[in-house]
């Protein structure tokens, strides 16, 4: 999917306005936006288990830890007033790996089965896409121009990420499809997304959605197939080496984006006289 969208709104600053005005807050819906937000689905799933396990955090200290990181993040992410790749990519990884924990401790602690806790996770995201619709008569990502909206925006991916981790644990253990085969259907649930937008015409806000939450579960597929011992059905990477090597890949990615935002800055800066 690319940046085109039907149906977006746009708000300008008045006259009388003494704030700055917000430029939207999402980057543009390119190829490395997928590439990097499947590479965070990744690490929220081997993160999230590197530090429950390998460090020993255990479940609920893990969850602290990361939700006030996730806390502070945001807190600078909604203080920005445009779209900063470092910010905003560290804010998706950190809430991809939150998310990741709410389900874990619905699962792991409380004892919630995978396919009710994918319900509930699909009805809270259900239930937000109303609000925020009836709030702003948009879905669309390229209309994020006010902190309500992006406060919708925000609450939207944190759900997408709790229901991709429960979608994705479910298939592939609870109905035992293994990683891999996990993997290829959800990859192929993209595929088929991909094609009725492109060549149906689907809706390119639903389309944009719908790949958004497909892309949590491949994600987490990915990492697991990656990091679990091969006695489970993985490659045994470990989370350690999987986890530090997307990271490296994100980062760089990331870099690549400041560079193009601040020289496409430049080009339209005026010219000193």
């Amino acid at each position: 999917m690319t940046s085109r969208e039907a149906g977006s709104l746009t708000t300008t600053p008045t006259m009388f306005s003494t704030a700055p005005a917000m430029v939207n807050k999402v980057p543009e819906v390119t190829a490395i936006f997928w590439i990097i937000k499947v590479l965070a689905t990744t690490v929220g799933e081997t993160f999230a288990d590197f530090l429950n396990v390998q460090l020993g955090f255990g479940l609920t200290l893990t969850s602290i830890v990361m939700a006030a990181a996730l806390a502070v993040v945001l807190v600078f992410q909604f203080r920005l007033r445009r779209y900063l790749p470092a910010v905003y990519w560290l804010a998706v990884v950190l809430i991809s790996v939150v998310g990741t924990l709410i389900t874990d401790n619905l699962t792991d602690n409380l004892g919630v089965p995978l396919w009710l806790t994918a319900v509930v996770f699909a009805i809270a995201l259900g239930l937000t896409f109303v609000a925020w619709f009836r709030s702003e008569k948009t879905l669309s990502i390229h209309s994020i121009l006010t902190t309500r909206r992006e406060s919708f925006y925000w609450l939207a991916v944190l759900f997408t990420f709790a229901l991709g981790t429960a979608a994705g644990d479910l298939l592939a253990e609870a109905l035992n499809l293994g990683y891999l085969l996990s993997l290829v259907v959800f990859a192929a649930a993209i595929a088929v997304v991909a094609v009725a937008y492109y060549a149906f015409k689907l809706n390119a806000v639903a389309s944009f959605w719908i790949a958004y939450i497909l892309t949590r579960p491949l994600g987490a597929s990915t990492g697991d197939l990656l990091s679990q011992p091969q006695k489970d059905g993985g490659l045994g990477l470990g989370t350690t080496g999987t986890s530090v090597l997307f990271l490296a890949i994100i980062l760089i990615l990331v870099v690549v984006l400041a560079l193009r935002q601040r020289r496409g800055e430049q080009r339209i800066s005026p010219t000193a006289v």
